[in-house]
């Protein structure tokens, strides 16, 4: 492991090959981040968290994957499935390994493969280090909703509580909330609601204060007595019920955690360390895009740099050519490419034809991007891009139609009750911003989780929850995930559990399940 302080100010530009062949050492390493730090903080102006860098072995970087990058967790069943899969899949040569796993933390943390070559940690010391690390420091949207200095207290303390639980209470007890909270953590998070920071101590001091206030507010005559069934309040938006639970509600973890009848002080707890940890990770999948293709950008000017300052040779800078060209295929429709795009592809594309436009524009490029073509500060321009874009909101802004002359992008209407398919924007200018929009759209975070909400909770009589998914015909549930998934809401709700999938257009009732704190689940 080697922890690297923030490079001091650059006196000079060194001169001479960092290293010759693929072997390294630790010596090597330094001097090979020194060279790339001063690339990165003297030519491109990139700022970051200070760095660490471990050199881990391969089926280290297995368990890396397992636990989805993160150095810390709390132990659960599905992360020995997963590295058993992983495993065999790598081993049968199904799959290969990255070479680096970075995390965004306060230091930020870099793993590389010892197996790599003197080039290959050279190259991801500038892929991670320095390129994810950049975006990580300076995205507007991971500065608002993580906290990257004390993400890894928080896995710490997040570890050590739930182990605490499993010895007090049983691991099946621990794991029977676990399994449900990770089978509804993509509906854990708060999407519109501003800043989620982590803040560790607040959350200790909140967990205390929350099972004092139960301790002095429980008891247990309260649910002996009779409620009259004409007293009911009705469901709408009037009821005082519904406003204390602060229905609609689209965080479902947090109103199981606040609400649920059942749940006990610390099941509430092991529910708010998933949805907590899945807030987090929240803003990654919709900058998935624009971070590989940053971190590919940044790594292939560092190492085009090296080259040209004659610290690398020839073969080394072919090796980081070639490992270039292979991360950023993009293979054909009828090749496996399908209608989604490699991120690093389309991410490192992008990148490379802004800096175009801004030194070398066609009368095209002045057409559609009058801000910035010709300005002669395509670093500055991407750094801008970099900082306050996700990935729909700068495909939307820069997606040129050279890009998707490149790609060969087209759109297709399929109607099914239609018997053919319609290509219905083509490479003229309404269609180039018809295309732009769909790829866009693909990107956009409403399209990436389902619309579900709880709008109602009837607390009086048989305590029936109520959630509603906001759907189009041909976009509903599949069934069989439908009853599992909403069983683990029942289990945790402890009372029945009812879902409708109603058109988004004009409200109407697709579909109904229905399960109960035992079991039992059917369909309407």
């Amino acid at each position: 492991m080697m922890d690297l302080r923030p490079a001091s100010p650059v006196t000079g530009t060194c001169s001479g090959l960092l290293y010759q062949g693929n072997d390294w050492n630790f010596e090597i390493l330094r001097d090979c981040y020194d060279a790339v730090a001063d690339i990165a903080e003297r030519e491109l102006g990139l700022t970051t968290y200070p760095n660490r860098l471990e050199i881990i072995t391969s089926e280290q970087m297995l368990d890396v994957y397992t636990a989805h990058g993160m150095p810390l967790g709390y132990r659960h069943w599905s992360l020995g499935k997963r590295f058993i899969a992983h495993e065999n899949a790598y081993r049968r040569g199904m799959m290969g390994l990255a070479y680096e796993v970075v995390i965004n933390s306060d230091p930020c943390i870099s793993y590389l493969m010892e197996e790599n070559s003197a080039t290959m940690q050279t190259l991801v010391i500038a892929h991670a280090a320095f390129g994810h690390n950049h975006f990580f420091h300076n995205n507007r949207l991971f500065r608002e909703w993580t906290n990257a200095s004390e993400i890894l207290d928080y896995l710490e303390f997040a570890r050590g509580y739930i182990h605490q639980c499993e010895e007090r209470h049983g691991i099946a007890a621990v794991e029977r909330i676990l399994d449900a909270a990770h089978a509804l953590q993509g509906q854990g998070v708060h999407r519109h609601s501003g800043s989620r920071r982590l803040d560790l101590r607040a959350e200790q001091q909140r967990a205390q204060a929350r099972r004092l206030h139960e301790e002095a507010t429980f008891n247990d005559l309260w649910r002996t007595v009779p409620v009259d069934e004409e007293q009911q309040p009705d469901t709408t938006s009037n009821d005082p019920m519904r406003r204390r639970l602060g229905l609609p509600e689209e965080n479902l973890l947090y109103f199981l955690e606040k609400h649920a009848p059942l749940l006990a002080p610390w099941e509430r707890e092991v529910i708010r360390i998933v949805r907590m940890i899945a807030q987090y990770f929240y803003p990654q999948p919709q900058l998935k895009m624009m971070n590989e293709g940053c971190a590919t950008w940044v790594h292939d000017y560092i190492m085009r740099r090296l080259h040209e300052n004659g610290r690398i040779d020839d073969a080394s800078y072919l090796e980081a050519i070639h490992s270039t060209s292979n991360v950023i295929t993009q293979p054909d429709f009828d090749a496996g490419g399908g209608p989604s795009f490699n991120p690093y592809a389309l991410g490192f594309a992008m990148m490379g034809d802004i800096a175009r436009i801004c030194t070398s524009p066609t009368a095209e490029d002045r057409a559609w991007f009058p801000e910035i073509a010709g300005n002669d500060r395509p670093i500055e321009t991407l750094k801008h891009a970099w900082a306050e874009f996700r990935d729909e909101s700068f495909i939307l802004q820069y997606l040129s139609p050279a890009v998707m002359r490149r790609f060969r992008m087209f759109r297709i209407h399929d109607d099914t009750a239609a018997p053919y398919l319609l290509v219905d924007a083509i490479h003229d200018d309404a269609g180039y911003r018809d295309i732009r929009r769909t790829v866009a759209q693909n990107h956009d975070p409403a399209n990436m989780n389902a619309e579900i909400e709880i709008t109602g909770a009837n607390m009086h009589t048989d305590r029936m929850l109520t959630l509603e998914h906001r759907t189009t015909r041909g976009h509903q549930f599949h069934a069989d995930d439908a009853r599992r998934t909403l069983q683990y809401m029942a289990d945790l709700w402890g009372y029945g559990v009812q879902l409708l999938e109603r058109d988004a257009d004009d409200g109407t009732v697709l579909a109904t399940y229905e399960a109960t704190g035992r079991g039992g689940v059917r369909r309407g």
